[in-house]
């Protein structure tokens, strides 16, 4: 059959340009393989081409200006133009190098391509493969980056995948991940790995006391970590040499951190070379310091092909797909150079254990032989191909066309599920996991291992069920344990265990918990891989410093994971050897902490519990000083406030609509824009993601123009609806469509806590959070800075509403503290004091009563909770600026939605605000659809807030 490789730069030198070009190869003595790459880059390609194997360019960019490779009339004018407009066929967001005229020259390319298969190498590759190409070539796609990391150049993979035949990945891994975010409008999904560069290659002899770093010198290939980790090694160690081949714009940068460490005799920066070869032979191992983002190194195979074992950070994807921790090479925590230290010192030290990993590597790459992969290729595209021209293929096509647009969401928002940052179960795990999910059809595999299905879980409900999970072995089986707690804000439970217990805590957790769907995470393990394992295999996992054990959750739709972020830590706390301690002696100094300290420090004099700690229905045994009030505790309560309308409701149209015609005014006017009042239920789920991320939130009032949404339930106590004429006193500034007049008498609240957050109902919480981010222990509140700035000059009726106020805001500032103000805040929650506000009043009573008294917004008003209260509070030493990790997305604006998706696979954001531009291009229409989708995504777990 005749096969076409589509590469973006085929010239260059990198992971996915060397795959392509090594399936080139194994696949032509019995194919016709071509390469076509959409630009020219250099003179020669940088890797060499098998002679059977036809190269073809289309636009020549080793000339000045770019041009088609094609014969062209064309004038170098008309080139140069069409280069610098922007490419209508691929999303600048996706892949910024296409411009108009590779645009002009894939699609003559690819709409004639004469061949019977094409297989893309990038997303956006992809997505024109999908608009180009012929219905009867086989379209697939050959993903080479971990998709479920990608970020913005992989929206096209959920966008235009169902359009495809096939999607092949490296990992079984990513294939998961495919296969629950698509579901039904998945195409044929295959996991083919790379195969090992064909050529002659021959073995290391391990002697010669090199490390070999073949890398690319970019930031997420992490080669700084490699030498600092290296500079620690080398103190025991001195003849050992690091040789890093590779170019990037991070030379300069390393070359100063090597001359900064003292190792400029001992690291080289060596540029890259085309006889890897060569250098694999003198290599002793390699080191692979990458951050997520590698898909499966093929520099792995390389070494392996060499006998040359390898250290890698255990990332989500690539690495331990390869190398079999303890036979062949060493995986440690990803970001631990102190780990990677370890490791590097360990095969340094020991020239047995060196050769053996490298025997077991020169015979474990033979699972990456050509003639292994080929294999697997040409059976995918031999069915493929045969089955071509049945009747049903394009109407499948269709109908996953059809099911992305139900499943995935709407417009360019798609339905994904979480990114799992911990290993998949592979080998005999797998196995074990099949036979317990047999005996128990209420488990699922999701993300990689198995899952309990539950829609009716919050984040604090699996906290404590995993707590309870790790006590109630230790307590069962009378092994002491002690809770402990931290300043770090991190909601995880933590419990101390003496070290000599470890084997014991490990066998009880084997015991409990044999055929469940129980886990462990492995932090620090000393000879085990780390990643995560069945509890009832912890009796074979030897040593380690820390246990997070859990029990993984999903809900139904999938979108949402409890997996060991939400676990409890069991950990093991050794006794530090006294200086003056004699040979042999036990240790009896104090205890240290094996990963972080804890609110009182990293020592502690005993593990022999003095005091008890209530969590949940059950008191526990601690520490006295864990008992105590420590410093960065908050204690105080805090109140959670939102203000919400209901557009659609008749009644407070016709108000509105009364109260402006009074006025004299048409309904339009006072920047009082329909985006300001437009309801798509965002409340509903807002309050979900308070209950799940935010359960330390006392009570909710919800302040409405005499509104209640039917789903509330208002027998809640923890929720109050609270009337605007509960809060006005002057009863002719109401009804009000202000929401500056509303915010202003947020303080007048009857029951609220001195400290509470402030919300409009398009503002969600991201992730668990506690209240440290918004709130200091004393008493002060945080704010956090927004790189917007209020613009100079004066207040006029022309000024945009927000930034009205923010103007005559300084201005009140101004004359009172005597300095100018110039930032604006994030849209996050704001948090507030009552006390503060108060203050605000009392100082500036005419700029607040007449802000009350405006029924809608006028450029004479202030903005008293959203900034008003930050710098009065700041300026007053009652607040302080804060960080938090926040997240603005316009969903009135089309490119915007992406970020939608990449907001629910990584769930990376404390906070996130869903806010809408005056000036829409997405119709209202549209933009509810897509936001409803997203929203009952991410927060698909009722909050006790609803009926």
């Amino acid at each position: 059959m005749k096969i076409t490789f589509l590469l973006t730069w085929g010239d260059e030198m990198g992971g996915t340009e060397q795959a392509a070009y090594t399936q080139a190869t194994h696949l032509v003595p019995r194919h016709q393989v071509e390469i076509l790459s959409v630009f020219k880059t250099r003179p020669e390609p940088f890797f060499p081409t098998d002679e059977r194997v036809a190269v073809r360019y289309l636009v020549d960019r080793t000339a000045k200006p770019e041009r088609p490779v094609r014969d062209s009339g064309l004038s170098a004018q008309e080139c140069e133009k069409l280069a610098g407009l922007p490419s209508s066929l691929v999303n600048p967001k996706w892949e910024a190098t296409f411009d108009a005229l590779s645009d002009i020259e894939m699609r003559r390319a690819l709409s004639t391509l004469d061949t019977d298969v094409v297989i893309s190498t990038s997303p956006a590759l992809m997505s024109a493969m999908a608009d180009l190409v012929p219905s009867r070539v086989v379209t697939v796609h050959q993903e080479h980056r971990p998709s479920q990391l990608r970020g913005a150049t992989g929206e096209p993979l959920m966008l235009r995948a169902p359009e495809v035949d096939a999607v092949v990945v490296l990992t079984e891994r990513t294939q998961q991940w495919f296969e629950e975010s698509l579901g039904a409008a998945a195409p044929r999904l295959d996991t083919i790995a790379n195969a090992i560069p064909e050529g002659f290659r021959p073995r290391s002899s391990l002697t010669s006391k090199t490390i070999v770093m073949p890398r690319r010198l970019v930031p997420d290939k992490q080669v700084d970590h490699a030498i600092q980790a290296f500079a620690g090694a080398l103190a025991d160690h001195p003849d050992w040499r690091l040789r890093i081949f590779g170019s990037g714009p991070q030379r300069s940068r390393l070359r100063l951190q090597i001359e900064g460490l003292g190792l400029h005799d001992s690291v080289q920066l060596m540029g890259p070379s085309q006889n890897m070869t060569e250098e694999w032979a003198k290599a002793a191992f390699t080191v692979l310091p990458s951050q997520d983002g590698e898909a499966f190194p093929l520099v792995l195979l390389e070494a392996f092909a060499a006998g040359v074992p390898a250290i890698s950070y255990d990332i989500v994807t690539g690495p331990a797909e390869i190398i079999r921790h303890g036979v062949d090479g060493l995986l440690v925590p990803p970001q631990d150079i102190e780990a990677l230290t370890a490791a590097m010192s360990r095969l340094m030290d020991d020239q047995e254990l060196l050769c053996s990993y490298g025997a077991a590597a020169l015979e474990g790459s033979s699972r990456f032989a050509a003639d292994v992969i080929v294999g697997r290729w040409e059976a995918l595209l031999t069915e493929l191909v045969e089955k071509r021209d049945s009747p049903d293929r394009l109407a499948d096509r269709a109908d996953r066309v059809a099911r992305r647009i139900i499943h995935g969401g709407a417009g360019r928002f798609h339905q994904t599920v979480s990114a799992d940052r911990t290993s998949p179960s592979t080998g005999d795990q797998r196995a074990r996991e099949v036979v317990i999910n047999a005996a128990n059809r209420r488990l699922t595999r999701s993300g990689g291992r198995l899952a309990e299905v539950r829609d009716d879980l919050l984040a604090p409900d699996v906290l404590l069920r995993n707590f309870e999970t790790a006590t109630g072995t230790l307590a069962s089986h009378g092994i002491p344990y002690v809770v402990l707690r931290a300043n770090d804000g991190v909601q995880r439970r933590r419990v101390a265990v003496d070290a000599r217990y470890t084997e014991k805590v490990c066998a009880a957790l084997a015991e409990d918990h044999r055929g469940s769907a129980v886990y462990a995470e492995l932090l620090k393990p000393v000879t085990h891989a780390p990643g995560v394992v069945l509890a009832e295999r912890l009796d074979q996992v030897g040593e380690m410093r820390v246990l997070r054990v859990f029990r993984p959750v999903t809900t139904t739709s999938r979108t949402l994971r409890f997996g060991p972020a939400y676990g409890c830590d069991i950990e093991f706390w050794a006794r530090e050897q006294l200086p003056d301690a004699e040979a042999g002696a036990e240790p009896a100094g104090e205890y240290l902490a094996p990963l972080r300290p804890t609110g009182i420090g990293a020592r502690l004099p005993s593990l022999e519990s003095d005091a008890v700690l209530a969590i949940g229905e059950a008191e526990h045994p601690t520490l006295a000083p864990f008992g105590k009030r420590l410093v960065g505790d908050i204690t105080f309560p805090v109140d959670a406030v939102y203000t919400w309308v209901d557009d659609s409701d008749p009644a407070w149209r016709e108000r509105r609509v009364k109260r402006l015609t009074d006025l004299g005014r048409p309904a339009g006017e006072g920047g009082d824009a329909a985006a300001r009042y437009r309801n798509r239920d965002e409340l509903r789920y807002s309050l979900r993601s308070l209950a799940m991320f935010a359960p330390w939130v006392r009570r909710v009032y919800l302040v409405t123009d005499d509104q209640v949404p039917d789903w509330l339930d208002t027998a809640n106590l923890d929720i109050r609806v609270v009337s605007h004429r509960e809060i006005f006193d002057d009863p002719s500034c109401l009804p009000t469509f202000n929401s500056h007049s509303i915010e202003s008498r947020l303080h007048r609240i009857d029951g609220l806590s001195e400290h509470f957050l402030y919300l409009n109902d398009d503002v969600f919480f991201g992730r668990p959070i506690t209240a440290r981010s918004f709130f200091q222990s004393n008493g002060a509140s945080h704010f956090f800075w927004s790189p917007t700035t209020v613009p100079v000059g004066e207040v006029s009726e022309e000024d945009e509403g927000y930034f009205a106020a923010a103007k005559n805001n300084r201005r009140l500032l101004e004359d009172e503290f005597g300095v100018t103000v110039s930032n604006s805040f994030l849209h996050a929650p704001h948090p507030l004091r009552r006390s503060v506000l108060e203050a605000v009043e009392k100082a500036f009573p005419e700029a607040v009563a007449r802000t009350a008294a405006s029924p809608v917004r006028s450029w004479q008003d202030i903005s008293m909770v959203s900034s008003l209260h930050h710098h009065f509070g700041y300026l007053t030493g009652e607040a302080v600026p804060g960080t938090i990790r926040c997240a603005y997305i316009d969903v009135g604006t089309y490119a915007r939605h992406p970020e939608l998706t990449r907001l629910l696979s990584i769930r990376g954001h404390d906070v996130f605000c869903l806010g809408e531009s005056p000036d829409a291009e997405v119709p209202a229409e549209e933009q509810a659809r897509v936001v409803k989708a997203f929203l009952r995504a991410y927060f698909p777990v009722k909050s006790p807030y609803e009926r």
